[in-house]
């Protein structure tokens, strides 16, 4: 972790209400559980960021987008 850290990433416990989040874009989308939970933090942070297809997706729904490696 002090390696993660020292690249300027947070690192964030996954608590209930992430959790739940996580699990409602689960049961609602086709996404792979460890993109729920990306997706439940951006919504819980009101930020978004991911690849160009799930962008796109965000872009949909009203998200800011930020593009990661442009």
């Amino acid at each position: 972790m002090i390696e993660i850290s020292s690249l300027g990433f947070e690192t964030v416990d996954a608590d209930w209400e992430l959790t739940r989040r996580a699990a409602a874009f689960k049961a609602k989308y086709r996404l792979a559980y460890a993109d729920c939970f990306a997706a439940a933090l951006a919504k819980l942070r009101k930020l978004a960021a991911g690849d160009r297809r799930s962008g796109v997706q965000a872009a949909k729904k009203g998200s800011e987008i930020d593009w990661i490696g442009d």
